[in-house]
């Protein structure tokens, strides 16, 4: 046991010294503003996998460029390990670093506003998302416009302001409509079933989130299409169509857990809870709406969080109503922070039947249970280990697949372009889906940029005329990953093809040829993704 324990121990220290790699980079540069110390913090966020692309400053570039970069990703990190006060701090910092109206001054103001929401300042998340939307106003990009609107309507819905929320939303709708972006135009419409169901006005919602579904089908976007289905279940609700929504819910869950958007995972889970609740099945409901609370609590999502521990305390009224008082001390908890009417009426009744002395007395009672069981809580945080390991794992295996999808989908398009060219002269030309002629173009530019070893992601973006931001959500909507990924499927593709090809070309020379300074990082990115290496794939080919 001595020796587990100290094996655990050993184990968490580990995981925070590799937790604080970034921080303690940052923490540097913050004392010493160089380029030196800002390209060791970017070099962190490689490693941690958090961007995509290597990213290095000369040694003359200014202080001012170098805080505002720094702090932005800062402020990104830190709101993604849940640090939102000190994000906060970070974006704040970054923001008065930009000195003139530009789309990455939008992302800054976005970032913000986003930060605020899970600080439950929705007036503040309200103020900086606003002024994101006029930034992109003045730039006249109605694909950016449309974006930041639903942003917008997005907080004004978290913020109970769903009318106001409605007209953002129509309003990013009628963007939309201006340019020939499915999925930007999928996601608004999600959205509006979104505001309409907390509108109550499920009649409309339902339309809507039927049309982003659609949308979804077509692009053959499974995740996005699961978000729908959420979204789809929440409006079943509404219509008291619980039953359907109950088999919609179970349908999902799984899928939202395999692709690990654990937020979506929590609130599908509350939203099963809900449908066996009004089908009164509480029982059934209890562990759907637990593990929502659990997962909640650890994001500070306090917004969801609370539904959960209202469909707890509702379910445990008629079953177990010393549970139900438990739950109902979590809503006195989060009143200060996020007070609403279904709370406020939740501990009223609670106040009449039970009382808050005893309540307090019996919470007193738990903390002094919870010293008696730190061994079970060593157990358990061996068992998060566990788990995060195994969830890293499955991580790895999904990125290998969706490589391997990519890589077939690159292989689909070489083809379509090359029968259009040998068919140019015979029949007059086809209008082709703008996503596939963006991905075509894209794949061109790439394998350009081998010869040179010009293919960043940087770079890439400047040769389509975009900024990194604007690239990066384009072919998120057209592809739905991200460049690093669909370069690195361009650069395997490419090589599976010169390795059946050209079965005499040097392996060595296939690397430079796909882009790679060195055989040995070829061949450990082609066995990553073939399983093989490149030696051992031309073999199996004789």
């Amino acid at each position: 046991m001595k020796r587990l324990i100290a094996w655990l121990f050993v184990s968490v220290s580990v995981v925070g010294i590799w937790a604080q790699d970034v921080e303690s980079t940052l923490a540097k540069f913050d004392k010493q503003p160089v380029a030196a110390a800002a390209n060791a913090f970017f070099d962190a966020l490689l490693n941690e996998e958090f961007i995509d692309e290597k990213t290095t400053f000369p040694a003359s570039a200014s202080t001012d460029s170098l805080c505002q970069q720094v702090w932005y990703w800062a402020a990104e990190w830190l709101y993604d390990q849940g640090k939102y006060k000190d994000a906060e701090q970070y974006a704040l910092k970054a923001l008065r670093k930009y000195h003139h109206s530009n789309p990455e001054k939008a992302d800054c103001l976005n970032t913000l506003g986003c930060i605020y929401v899970r600080l439950s300042d929705f007036k503040q998340a309200a103020n900086y998302s606003r002024q994101s939307m006029e930034v992109d106003l003045k730039g006249g990009d109605d694909d950016r416009i449309s974006s930041s609107m639903n942003t917008l309507a997005g907080i004004l819905m978290a913020g109970y302001q769903t009318k106001e929320a409605e007209q953002v939303i129509l309003q990013a709708l009628e963007h939309a409509n201006k340019v020939d972006n499915p999925g930007r135009k999928a996601i608004i419409l999600g959205m509006a079933s979104e505001i309409y169901h907390t509108l109550g006005d499920d009649s409309k919602a339902l339309p809507y989130v039927e049309q982003a579904i659609a949308i979804e089908e077509q692009l053959g976007r499974k995740p996005k299409l699961t978000i729908r289905l959420s979204q789809k279940g929440s409006a079943l609700l509404g219509l008291h169509r619980y039953q359907e929504a109950e088999d919609l819910y179970r349908q999902i869950i799984p899928d939202l857990k395999e692709m690990g958007d654990y937020h979506s995972y929590a609130i599908a889970l509350n939203r099963l809870g809900m449908s066996l609740l009004c089908q009164k099945r509480p029982a059934e409901a209890i562990p759907y709406y637990k593990e929502a609370a659990g997962l909640f609590s650890k994001m500070g999502d306090l917004y969801n969080e609370i539904h959960s521990h209202r469909g707890l305390y509702e379910s445990y009224w008629t079953i177990n109503p010393d549970s139900a008082k438990i739950e109902l001390d979590y809503f006195d908890l989060l009143k200060d922070s996020l007070y609403t009417h279904a709370t406020a009426d939740a501990l009223s009744r609670y106040n009449a039947e039970f009382g808050n002395d005893q309540l307090m007395q019996e919470n007193q009672e738990v903390r002094s249970a919870h010293k008696r069981t730190i061994i079970i809580a060593i157990i358990v945080l061996l068992a998060v280990i566990l788990i995060s390991w195994l969830i890293i794992r499955q991580i790895r295996i999904r990125e290998r697949k969706s490589i391997e999808a990519l890589m077939q989908e690159i292989q689909l398009l070489r083809d379509e372009s090359r029968k259009k060219e040998e068919l140019r002269r015979e029949e007059p030309p086809v209008e082709e889906n703008p996503d596939r002629i963006f991905l075509k173009h894209v794949i061109e530019v790439v394998n350009e940029g081998f010869a040179d070893k010009q293919w960043s992601v940087e770079v890439v973006a400047s040769k389509m005329n975009m900024s990194v931001q604007t690239f990066r959500r384009r072919l998120m909507s057209a592809a739905g990953e991200s460049p690093k990924a669909f370069i690195s499927a361009i650069q395997m593709e490419k090589a599976g093809k010169l390795l059946t090809e050209q079965p005499d070309m040097p392996i060595v020379d296939v690397a430079f040829k796909c882009g790679f300074d060195e055989a040995s990082s070829f061949t450990h990115t082609f066995k990553r993704i073939y399983g093989i290496t490149p030696t051992q794939y031309r073999e199996k080919l004789n």
